[in-house]
């Protein structure tokens, strides 16, 4: 390994130079440079973006797998780069269960017969929740883990580097001020050996290794060098922290040095270089970091589109499970109420509440009453004869119809989204239905797809 000692030093103070940076700033003691108001508002947006996205996230990964456990093992297999194996849903769970018990129970029976259609239709319920959860974690759970783990990653780097830089630059300004500060006292007080502890960069090293950067001070040149070049005589170096990179070789511990009027000139002069390079270091980390923070901008219109996939996803999942139960109703012979009469038709003698678009049931319970069904049908039989059911006295409305539906049987009206239809209801129907007419067509349509008009 190339251990470089010169390079862990400098790396070492320039850390030591950026804390004290930081502390006095922290404490008041030093000027910070301020980023302007657009760049504030875009870190702050940045920031926000971030936090929501994450809760955003953690929920839908919740919404999509309740079970803890299994979040855990996803999250596992992800990190470890392994396809996630196979789970069955609750639903399939469920299925597999009635199947197994009917087949246990007696197949014939009519528990035993009901459970083998619940089952179906709980299996079909878990398959449509699989493709759900499929889709949704790929339009949009994948999206948004990438925000997090690509671009925001790179955002934050920038930014730390932008902090450094502000920092150095901030470093710069607090020597440059010092140096001009010493200068004008020097030109007030006349020419003075420079304190150079207070004008230089603080990278400093301790003294144990100051013999690997300057030469030997310990030892006195010769007696005839020595009245040559210090006639002030010698005293015994006393450094205790040297500069990396000393402008003056011969500036060492305490020694005499000769009075030269330049000197502060040439520190200010540095000062004010090491300024001007800082100054342009920040100015480039900041447009770089500005670039990325206004790219925000097209995240959210990527995870918009995303929200939007999501949501049609969602609407499909409900819709299938919506269908999935309305045939296991109608298998259940909840329209005529042939198994479980108390659970599925409505009363013989609906209530008449105030009419609502957004209440199916009591929709059809103050549509106008035609004759009543056990009026039409022979006893014995619950069928309805359309033939023989004629629009009631009191009138019918008009309605809109908002999805397609395929008819399941003879006695139901086919419908197509968006066309107008006339519709009435009879005593004693079920409430979510409601007889349907289009021209010389006539059958049952289920109210949740029809908008009634006034």
């Amino acid at each position: 390994m190339d251990f470089n000692m010169k390079k862990l030093a400098s790396d070492a103070g320039i850390f030591f130079t950026r804390a004290v940076q930081f502390t006095e700033e922290k404490f008041g003691q030093a000027e910070k440079t301020e980023l302007d108001a657009h760049f504030e508002s875009l870190l702050a947006r940045a920031d926000s973006t971030k936090n929501w996205t994450e809760k955003i996230l953690r929920q839908t990964e919740v919404l999509l797998q309740p079970n803890p456990s299994a979040r855990v093992e996803e999250f596992l297999y992800e990190k470890l780069d392994r396809k996630v194996p196979s789970r069955v849903t609750n639903g399939e769970l469920l299925a597999q269960y009635m199947a197994e018990a009917a087949s246990e129970l007696g197949p014939t029976t009519p528990y035993g017969k009901t459970l083998i259609k619940v089952a179906e239709a709980e299996k079909r319920l878990g398959a449509a929740e699989r493709d759900f959860i499929h889709t949704a974690s790929i339009n949009f759970l994948t999206p948004l883990r990438n925000f997090l783990e690509g671009d925001w990653k790179t955002i934050s780097k920038e930014r730390r580097l932008l902090q450094n830089r502000r920092l150095d630059l901030d470093a710069s300004k607090a020597r440059l001020k010092k140096a001009k500060a010493a200068e004008a006292k020097a030109t007030c007080e006349g020419d003075t050996v420079p304190d150079f502890q207070e004008t230089r960069p603080r990278n400093y090293i301790l003294s144990a290794s100051a013999s690997a950067t300057l030469e030997d001070t310990c030892r006195p040149p010769s007696w005839a060098k020595w009245k040559e070049d210090y006639p002030g005589g010698w005293r015994r170096p006393c450094f205790f922290l040297v500069p990396l990179n000393p402008s003056l070789t011969l500036a060492r511990g305490c020694l005499s040095l000769p009075k030269d009027g330049k000197l502060w000139n040439d520190e200010v002069d540095k000062a004010e270089q090491e300024l001007r390079v800082a100054q342009t270091e920040f100015d480039r980390q900041a447009e770089v970091t500005r670039l990325l923070l206004e790219g925000i901008s097209s995240t959210h219109v990527n995870h918009l589109r995303c929200l939007h996939e999501f949501v049609e996803s969602q609407t499909t999942y409900y819709a299938q499970c919506y269908r999935h139960m309305l045939d296991l109703q109608k298998q259940l012979g909840s329209s005529q109420g042939a198994i479980f009469p108390g659970t599925f038709v409505g009363t013989t003698e609906p209530t008449s509440p105030t009419l609502s678009s957004t209440s199916p049931t009591t929709a059809a319970a103050t549509m106008p009453m035609g004759p009543s069904v056990a009026d039409l049908a022979p006893p014995g039989e619950a069928a309805l004869r359309l033939e023989e059911v004629a629009p009631p006295a009191s009138g019918t409305r008009k309605a809109r119809v908002l999805y397609d539906y395929e008819a399941a049987d003879s006695s139901e009206l086919a419908l197509l989204a968006d066309e107008l239809i006339t519709v009435y209801s009879l005593p004693g129907m079920d409430p979510d239905w409601l007889i349907g007419e289009r021209g010389n067509k006539k059958g049952k349509v289920p109210v949740t797809y029809l908008e009634l008009l006034s």
